[in-house]
């Protein structure tokens, strides 16, 4: 296996961890077609003040979470997010529901097929119609956040649909993918065991691996679990690209349960980084959370640091990604690098059906 220094560059006020991922550490397929359960992909474990990282099973996280610890599940379910889209020119594309915004709008990405896989489409201009199937369509209203029209990848639009937006996407919808998943999967691949509202245009990822038999033995452990809603949009930023607005909501017994572990002297657990989006939003300076719900535009930073949460279980994420400055500002630089190094010389898989890692 190839692989670079691992090195910080400094962009945008950032230094994004940079690395080489080969092509074969990116996860293809579900674990299921890999003849594994969902609980049995491998978990890293890194710990604060020592360089050596443990490897498990997904399903042995268990030996280490201490009762009374919280982890905290973004309960979000995925979408049948992705449509097939036609210009008036007859150009073919494929259109991404990002986020629902207020008066019915939506955040779209369109995109063109290449390859077998999708790239962004730069040359839609407003007030454009593409068509959708079963005769609905989408309006390009305005790129969002006031980007330029030439060459916005993301837009205001509003959606013309013959029926509810739920049925639509059942009928017509497929989920989201990219170049390195190689065929179609169902929806039911993309969700969580605990996923109770769809709005999600791409799965939490990092809360797949959990089956029902292993949230039963953590339970009866001591583990407390508790829910929070944060609608993901498309994954597919741009280099260095800051995160956007995301709907979120904090229910009054998952704040009663952050603040109770904390007081406690136990570990609050975010599954994923959408759960520290939506704690850090509601999270005082005194450390105290709160309950909340509304619209999140966060972007957490080394420099900003995290006050809601002590340990996170993610994914393995893409060089440069602006996750890794999340991460980065839960667990110290030299910890993240190593850890990352780690991953790489033991073939841990990449994406949301790969591996995943446990910060403490």
């Amino acid at each position: 296996m190839t692989m670079q220094p691992l090195i910080f560059d400094e962009t945008h006020g950032l230094d994004p961890l940079d690395f080489e991922l080969p092509r074969e550490l990116e996860a293809a397929e579900p674990p299921e077609a890999r003849g594994l359960d969902r609980d049995e992909v491998r978990l890293m474990v890194s710990r604060p003040g020592d360089a050596r990282v443990a490897h498990a099973r997904f399903r042995d996280i268990g030996d280490f979470l201490d009762a009374g610890d919280v982890l905290v599940i973004n309960t979000s379910g995925t979408m049948n997010a992705a449509m097939k889209a036609v210009r008036e020119t007859g150009e073919a594309l494929e259109l991404h529901l990002s986020t629902r915004l207020p008066a019915g709008l939506w955040v779209v990405e369109i995109r063109r097929p290449t390859g077998g896989a999708t790239e962004p489409f730069r040359r839609a201009r407003a007030g454009e119609t593409l068509r959708l199937p079963a005769g609905a369509a989408a309006r390009l209203l305005t790129p969002y956040k006031g980007d330029r029209e030439e060459g916005s990848r993301l837009w205001v639009a509003d959606l013309d649909l013959p029926e509810p937006l739920d049925g639509y996407l059942g009928r017509y919808g497929f989920p989201i993918r990219y170049r390195y998943v190689h065929e179609e999967w169902p929806l039911e691949y993309y969700q969580t065991v605990y996923a109770t509202q769809k709005g999600s245009a791409e799965m939490p990822s990092a809360g797949r691996a959990f089956t029902p038999e292993l949230i039963t033995r953590l339970v009866a452990k001591g583990v407390q679990f508790a829910p929070l809603l944060l609608h993901t949009g498309v994954a597919s930023l741009e280099e260095d690209e800051p995160p956007y607005e995301e709907f979120y909501r904090v229910p009054p017994e998952t704040a009663r349960l952050v603040n109770a572990a904390r007081a406690a002297g136990k570990r609050v657990v975010a599954v994923g980084t959408t759960a520290v989006r939506a704690l850090e939003t509601v999270t005082g300076e005194d450390g105290n959370t709160y309950p909340g719900e509304g619209w999140t535009g966060l972007f957490i930073t080394p420099e900003r640091g995290i006050r809601s949460v002590d340990a996170m279980l993610t994914g393995l994420h893409e060089s440069r990604s602006t996750h890794l400055a999340m991460l980065e500002a839960l667990a110290d630089r030299g910890r993240l690098e190593d850890a990352y190094e780690e991953a790489l010389r033991e073939g841990y898989l990449w994406h949301e059906f790969g591996d995943l890692h446990l910060i403490l």
